[in-house]
């Protein structure tokens, strides 16, 4: 556990290797997952202008992080362009990125989303043994996408 629901931000945390989710605990005791974050991502980016963290961070993975203190990015931000401009950036693809499973989740069919995130994905489907993760982004089961890409393989 790297930080629970309510604790003070105090670092600033980027993910070198394994994963971490960040998730939100419903009364009845379940997680529902805010971000998954593997290698090369950012985890918990709001927290920079936040006191306190809205959910809880968990390595579900071993995992290798590297942290920095939260006032030191936070200064890096404010008196750097650079900085500013590539944290700018990054929020911006991810709300880009956001936005784009909204809007697959929205789709009713197995095809319909995954032609959308084909679309997103430049027609290439994820490689092999990542199937069933595409499946979990998409909300849908690993069967019915495996039975999906093999339709269209057929045709």
């Amino acid at each position: 556990m790297l930080f629970q629901r309510g604790d003070r931000v105090r670092w600033f945390y980027r993910v070198l290797g394994g994963e971490v989710h960040l998730l939100r605990r419903q009364p009845d005791g379940a997680a529902f997952i805010l971000q998954r974050a593997g290698a090369g991502d950012v985890l918990a980016e709001a927290s920079v202008s936040s006191r306190a963290y809205h959910c809880a961070a968990e390595a579900v993975t071993t995992s290798e992080l590297m942290v920095w203190p939260i006032a030191q990015v936070r200064r890096m931000i404010e008196n750097d362009r650079a900085a500013a401009a590539g944290y700018a950036q990054h929020l911006a693809a991810n709300l880009r990125s956001a936005r784009m499973r909204g809007e697959i989740l929205s789709l009713r069919r197995v095809s319909d989303r995954l032609d959308a995130w084909l679309a997103w994905h430049d027609g290439q489907l994820p490689q092999k043994g990542q199937v069933a993760r595409l499946a979990h982004d998409i909300n849908v089961s690993a069967e019915a996408l495996y039975r999906e890409i093999a339709r269209r393989r057929k045709q």
